[in-house]
C-alpha cells in the first residue's frame, strides 16, 4: 500500500500503537512519542489489548501466525482514527506486509483499512499535520539512520525536515547512506555472521562522520547497531527522533 493510499488525517484523535520494542526496552520512546504528540495537540487513546504488528510471524514464514495477529490488531484499533506509531518497520507491516498476507483472504479490506490510517510518527507530524518546523534547542551532530523499511515512504524526509529545523541540530551525513544496517527482524537470527558484518560496516560509515549521536525511526536498527558497538567495545550514543524532539521541547 502506497502513502498516496492513506486516508486523509481530518483531526486530532489519535490511537497510539507503542510496539513490542518500546514495551520491552525502549519505554521512553513511548513515553517521549506521547509528549510529542500531545505538543502537536493531539489526543491520544492507548488500546490496553494491543500486542503485536505481526512482522517477526510474517518474516519468519508463519504466515497463518502473522494473520491471527493482525487480525487481533484490527480489532483492537477499531474505529477511524489516526494509529501512530514510532517506528517505520512496524507501520510498513500495517499498510504493506499485513495486505500482502490477506491478498486471498475474506477480512483482506479490513486489514487494508487498517493500513490506510497507520502512520509512523515523523510522517504523521509531516505529512498528517502538516508540521514544518519544531520548536527549542538541542545541541549534537546527529548521524541519521536511513531504516529500509522507512524507503519509499515520507518518514525519512519528514525526520529530516524537523531535525534540522531544531536549533543546535547538524544532521551529519556518512557513506553508504542507503546500506541496511544488517538486523533484518529474524534475519539477524537465521543469517547472524552476514549479519553482524553488515552492522560492523555501517558502523565504520557512521563513525568516519564523527557524530555525538546515531539517531533512526527504527528502534530495532538502533538496537542492533548499538549491540554492535558495545560488543566491539566502542558504545555508541543512541535516541529515537522521538527523544530528540522531545527534549528539544524543554527549552522551547
Amino acid at each position: 500500500m502506497l502513502n498516496a493510499e492513506r486516508k486523509p488525517v481530518t483531526g486530532k484523535r489519535v490511537q497510539l500503537m507503542a510496539t513490542c520494542l518500546c514495551d520491552a526496552f525502549y519505554d521512553d520512546v513511548a513515553r517521549a512519542t506521547v509528549e510529542v504528540l500531545e505538543h502537536a495537540g493531539c489526543t491520544i487513546d492507548f488500546p490496553e489489548g494491543q500486542t503485536c504488528c505481526g512482522q517477526p510471524a510474517l518474516n519468519g514464514g508463519d504466515w497463518a501466525a502473522a494473520r491471527k495477529v493482525v487480525r487481533h490488531t484490527v480489532r483492537t484499533f477499531a474505529g477511524e482514527d489516526p494509529v501512530i506509531l514510532p517506528s517505520g518497520s512496524c507501520a510498513a507491516m500495517l499498510f504493506h506486509g499485513a495486505p500482502l498476507a490477506f491478498e486471498h483472504e475474506p477480512d483482506l479490506a479490513a486489514v487494508e483499512a487498517l493500513g490506510r490510517r497507520t502512520w509512523e510518527l515523523l510522517d504523521f507530524l509531516v505529512n498528517g499535520l502538516g508540521l514544518t518546523s519544531w520548536p527549542g534547542r538541542y545541541d549534537a551532530r546527529i548521524a541519521l539512520h536511513r531504516a529500509c523499511h522507512a524507503r519509499g515512504t515520507g518518514s525519512l524526509p519528514a525526520a529530516l525536515t524537523l531535525l534540522r529545523s531544531i536549533r543546535g541540530v547538524e544532521v551529519v551525513e556518512f557513506g553508504e547512506l542507503e546500506q541496511c544496517c544488517g538486523f533484518g527482524g529474524t534475519f539477524s537470527v537465521a543469517f547472524p555472521h552476514i549479519s553482524q558484518a553488515m552492522g560492523d560496516l555501517k558502523l565504520e560509515h557512521i563513525r568516519a562522520a564523527r557524530p555525538d549521536l546515531l539517531a533512526s525511526v527504527d528502534m530495532s536498527c538502533l538496537m542492533h547497531l548499538s549491540g554492535r558497538a558495545a560488543h566491539e567495545g566502542q558504545p555508541i550514543k543512541i535516541r529515537h527522533v522521538a527523544q530528540i524532539l522531545r527534549d528539544a521541547l524543554a527549552s522551547a
